[in-house]
Formats: structure tokens, sequence, C-alpha cells
């Protein structure tokens, strides 16, 4: 089973809505220039809404090491995802799970991310879209991901109408779908996810 994360959450209905309907995981958004973002009392009201078993990732754009032990010290997130140019020295200062997201454009290597940040639980690939650090609703090129023994999670670009299509070539072990289930950016639309999830549950 491809495992599913919405990211991109701010609204407690929307929390209780993605796990209802089997997501695996919700993000939030901690970066202030995202339309998608949310304070730490926010979170923390959206986190108490979280029920078992859904895991709660927190993302980061090149955010200094203050601010992301500022939000740690509120929320307690099980994984922290960094979007921007983080070292590995960064990524892994906080002893927490982190994933690593590689902007990409197309089929590319893979191995030097991987050595790089061989510590990572797992690798995100997003589209590369200049300027902007996800949720663009763009999509690369989809190819077969390789076998690196790491979780590789596919982003960019993901809804309903192309999920089967993305998961069939790409054979991921996850999916990250944010603007593709929105009704405006931040807002999701409870349909949208419903239906993303049994289209995955349909492959």
């Amino acid at each position: 089973m491809v495992r599913v994360k919405i990211c991109g959450l701010t609204q407690v209905d929307d929390i209780r809505a993605a796990a209802r309907v089997g997501a695996d995981a919700i993000g939030l958004v901690f970066y202030e220039k995202s339309p998608r973002a949310v304070s730490i009392d926010q979170a923390r009201k959206m986190l108490q809404a979280l029920p078992p078993f859904v895991s709660s990732v927190g993302l980061f754009v090149n955010a200094d090491s203050a601010r992301v032990e500022q939000v740690l010290e509120r929320c307690p997130l099980d994984i922290l995802q960094f979007h921007g140019d983080e070292t590995p020295e960064f990524c892994r200062r906080f002893g927490r799970p982190y994933l690593k997201v590689l902007r990409v454009s197309g089929e590319t290597d893979l191995r030097r991310p991987l050595d790089d940040y061989g510590d990572a639980q797992g690798l995100l690939l997003d589209c590369a879209v200049p300027g902007q650090w996800g949720g663009s609703g763009q999509r690369f090129a989809w190819w077969r991901l390789p076998e690196l023994g790491k979780p590789l999670i596919l982003a960019g670009g993901l809804q309903a109408d192309n999920i089967q299509e993305a998961v069939r070539i790409a054979q991921p072990y996850g999916v990250d779908v944010s603007s593709g289930v929105e009704r405006s950016p931040g807002s999701k639309d409870h349909g949208k996810m419903a239906e993303f999830i049994a289209r995955l549950q349909g492959l």
C-alpha cells in the first residue's frame, strides 16, 4: 500500500477529515511566505485534533535552528521535512526523523543525495519551479524510481485524475499531495481528499 501524506493543512476540520479518509500523515507548513503557513498556536490546536496512528510532519524552508527549536518546544511533531537548501548537518541536528526534499525537473541521479542525506527517513521528490518551494501544483516527468534502500516519496501536481498513473510509473513508497486536494491554498476539499485516497486504494 502506497502511503499518503496530505500537506498544507490549516484548519482543524481538515485534519479530522484527512484522518477519516485514510491519510497516513499530515503536513503543517512553518514557512511564513507560504499561503498555507500556520502559526505555532494554530499548529498546536490542529495537532490536538490529530487521532492516533496518523503522523505529523512539520515543513521548513531555510529556517534557522532557533525557529525550528521554537516550533518543536510547543508542537509535538513526529517528522521534520526540510524543503530548502538545508545541509545534512543542519537536518540531523534536531534529533528527529526527517525527510529531505529534492526539487527535480525529470529523471535524475539520486545516489548523491542519498549519500549526503543517508540518515534521512526518506527523500521527497517535488517539481523544481523557480522561486517556489513546493505547493505549485506542477509536476515533473515521472519515471520509475530506483531501488535505493531508502523510501522515495512522490510529490508535485498530484490529484485524483493522475494519481494511479503516477504510482504505476514511479512506484514510490509514498505520495505527498497539497494543491491537488484544495478549494483554495490551505483550504482542503474533503471530497477531493476522499477521492484521491480512494483512487490509490483502487490500484
